[in-house]
């Protein structure tokens, strides 16, 4: 071969190993573009802990306070076997009393942590931080907002829950914030709900109507475009509204979950002359060939709702939806109700890998949540396989 030549084949050489490099090269940019910088695990995915707040606030259960800490207890003994409790009280007095109730539901007092950190109330799951996983598998906490439900004026100390969670935790935490206005965003975790792989679901209540507006002027793009920044996620789907007695003005976590990839349950009353039934029967509708974030179709599962659970004249938000999924347990609502066993039933046969208890929210509920209102996952870290694995 002429040196010429020799030259001119080398330079071929060089060109196509160059052209290998750049589409290797951009074959990665766009697989790290494609790779959120967080995501909001599934409710199913392993905890290391839950957290709530013990019962101290006896306005929140007009005149029927006094059985409260014991359903606390009972919902402490049922979760410790499964995974640490993190507790936080109001005071040293709280934590006395916490600590005596447990020891005497014969709690294992390793299985669960007390924590003096003042509180309005003990609604962790919107008053608390959010968990989510960074893209190299960290646990990291999202700090919304709170401003009780855009209805109470007594929401100072509960501003405070976030920090603390992640101070005994040892996590990150990152203020979540309005791109338009650099302000902080409100947000209540009992109003969002994943799949774990990008799906959200919320309802147009809770966000878009003109009662308990959380942030002014924010729309269903800014949301989604919130949900993406902060949870990543790349589809919402929108239901109507939530279900009656609901004072959080729409919250998905008495309506709507899901139990799976690609599994959802939807509480549905059937009784027509229920106020429940139209709107439990839109959001059916709105969920009929609906698809997650991969394109794959949704089953949906549908719950009952147990009889109206009326106290005082006042209708409450009574919903097997309101379940809490912990590692290898299902703690589910209970109503003393016939509708109990379905929706026991159903919820076994969707979670095999769940013990499924019930635990007893007629007076519970009295104080307008039950028990996913309550609490608050944290997620274990995530293992990342290494680059090139």
């Amino acid at each position: 071969m002429s040196t010429a030549a020799s030259i001119a084949a080398s330079a071929a050489v060089i060109a196509a190993n160059a052209a290998i490099t750049a589409a290797q090269a951009a074959g990665t940019a766009a697989r790290t573009q494609a790779v959120p910088a967080r995501r909001m695990p599934a409710e199913w995915e392993r905890h290391d802990a839950t957290w709530i707040g013990w019962p101290h606030h006896e306005p929140d259960w007009p005149g029927k306070f006094a059985p409260i800490p014991w359903v606390y207890a009972e919902i402490v003994r049922a979760l410790a076997p499964y995974e640490r409790v993190e507790i936080l009280c109001h005071s040293d007095e709280v934590a006395d009393e916490a600590r005596s109730a447990l020891t005497m539901h014969d709690v294992d007092a390793s299985r669960y942590r007390l924590h003096v950190q003042p509180t309005d109330r003990v609604w962790l799951r919107d008053s608390g931080a959010t968990a989510v996983h960074t893209a190299d598998g960290i646990v990291e906490w999202i700090r919304w907002d709170f401003n009780a439900w855009a209805k109470y004026d007594n929401f100072a100390l509960d501003r405070e829950v976030p920090a603390r969670m992640a101070s005994v935790s040892g996590l990150p935490m990152v203020q979540a914030l309005r791109h338009d206005t650099g302000a902080a965003l409100v947000l209540e975790g009992g109003g969002i709900e994943t799949d774990g792989r990008g799906t959200m679901l919320v309802t147009e209540e809770w966000l878009l109507s003109d009662v308990q507006v959380r942030n002014p002027g924010y729309t269903r793009v800014d949301y989604e475009r919130a949900f993406a920044e902060y949870l990543g996620i790349s589809k919402t789907i929108w239901l109507g509204e939530g279900c009656v007695g609901d004072d959080t003005h729409g919250h998905i976590d008495d309506i709507a979950r899901f139990v799976a990839p690609g599994v959802m349950v939807l509480a549905h009353e059937e009784n027509p002359d229920d106020e429940n039934h139209a709107r439990s029967l839109d959001n059916l509708r709105r969920l009929e060939g609906a698809t997650d974030a991969r394109g794959e179709a949704l089953r949906v599962v549908t719950l009952p709702y147990p009889r109206p659970v009326i106290m005082d004249g006042t209708r409450l938000p009574a919903s097997y939806a309101n379940f809490y999924l912990g590692n290898g347990v299902c703690l589910v609502p209970t109503f003393n109700d016939r509708n109990d066993r379905v929706a026991l039933n159903t919820l076994a046969s969707l979670l095999p890998q769940h013990d499924v208890i019930g635990i007893h929210a007629v007076d519970l509920v009295w104080g307008l949540g039950t028990l996913h209102c309550l609490s608050q996952q944290q997620p274990s870290v995530r293992h990342v396989p290494a680059a090139g694995a």
